[in-house]
């Protein structure tokens, strides 16, 4: 297969060209412009942030895409589908809350904000795929109506994907409420006793009732629990463990073809921006501070491609001081496995490339 294209350019700005200016010669540059965007409803699928988390997308990222796209004869929407767990995105009226709460209103961004999967969480579009994995995927369906696709990323660490990039947030960020939970049922996570100190972090994330504290300890009813994992990013002692050591993997190459049912037969465009890389996914209503340097701005077709060239170029990095990073012992030459050493985020890239997304042979080109 031939190399894709990567485009990057990083964070420098001048009194010529601030980083807005240069987000657009970028995606421009890279190609985004040969989309057919003329009277075409156009998904912009972004992460809108938890309340609380503050290393989400700054919203003028997104009015750069949407007025780019607006300039072309287009219809763009910023989109995002509902949570399965406790925070302010788990309803279609306290997630347009939250994202109008962190900037993302039609006054800031320059287009309209959509919850893609509804109310509840139940408009949802079947979408056959006949993968290893998943044979129908649970689709938003406001996201499968629209006629392009682009996505605009905010790349970073994650507790059970190892990093967050183009293909989660496509996969398991379009996935409605009950395609969240196909893609976590492969596995339910366990609580190490003696690890445990009985905080009740884990009770408060549950969003399901599922998490007690007795006798001074965590117990999880696996009857209850949905496998969202969240408890496992949320613990501070780094006591609750997967149960399956496959149930990661298996995690990844669903995400890979909730990714694949929603971008195959269908225009689209992907955007990352690598900075603010925050140890673990803005689900979280807090960030802790940056486990690397801001690196840079990445645009490609290929998101298999992309995703590669961000974790690359991550890993040419060294880690930020006072960061968790830094006081966690380097297991390998990964920055995102020594971060979280139960995951492995190349299952995704992997299973990504059976799918015939896209390759794993890219050529960068720096503007």
């Amino acid at each position: 297969m031939e190399k894709s294209k990567v485009y990057f350019t990083d964070f420098r700005a001048t009194q010529f060209e601030n980083l807005l200016q240069k987000l657009e010669r970028l995606i421009t540059t890279a190609g985004m412009g040969d989309l057919d965007f003329k009277d075409k409803f156009t998904a912009i699928k972004i992460h809108f942030g938890e309340p609380g988390n503050l290393a989400f997308l700054r919203p003028n990222y997104a009015k750069v895409v949407a007025d780019f796209i607006k300039t072309r004869g287009g219809k763009p929407f910023l989109t995002d589908c509902n949570t399965l767990y406790v925070g302010g995105r788990t309803n279609a009226l306290d997630h347009i809350d939250t994202a109008y709460m962190n900037g993302f209103s039609p006054l800031t961004t320059g287009c309209q904000v959509i919850i893609a999967d509804g109310l509840k969480g139940k408009d949802e579009t079947l979408v056959p795929i006949d993968g290893e994995y998943v044979s129908e995927a649970k689709i938003g369906s406001a996201i499968m109506d629209a006629d392009v696709f682009i996505t605009l990323t905010h790349f970073k660490g994650h507790e059970a994907t190892g990093f967050g990039g183009c293909l989660k947030n496509i996969g398991m960020g379009c996935g409605s409420r009950d395609g969240k939970k196909e893609m976590h049922d492969s596995g339910r996570p366990i609580v190490n006793p003696e690890g445990c100190v009985g905080c009740g972090v884990c009770t408060k994330n549950c969003a399901h009732g599922a998490i007690t504290i007795i006798d001074g300890k965590a117990k999880i009813d696996h009857k209850k629990c949905v496998g969202c994992v969240r408890c496992m990013g949320s613990c501070p002692q780094k006591t609750i463990e997967a149960s399956d050591e496959q149930a990661n993997h298996i995690l990844n190459c669903k995400i890979a073809e909730y990714a694949h049912a929603v971008i195959k037969d269908r225009p689209s465009f992907h955007i990352n921006l690598v900075l603010d890389i925050s140890p673990n996914c803005d689900c979280h209503a807090e960030n802790d501070a940056p486990i690397l340097p801001d690196v840079g701005m990445f645009a490609s077709f290929d998101p298999v491609a992309l995703d590669l060239a961000c974790a690359d170029a991550c890993n040419k990095q060294s880690p930020l001081p006072n960061s968790v990073l830094s006081e966690l012992p380097a297991v390998s030459h990964d920055h995102f496995i020594n971060a979280h050493p139960e995951t492995n985020w190349k299952s995704c890239i992997d299973h990504a490339v059976k799918l015939g997304m896209g390759t794993k042979e890219y050529e960068l080109i720096s503007i």
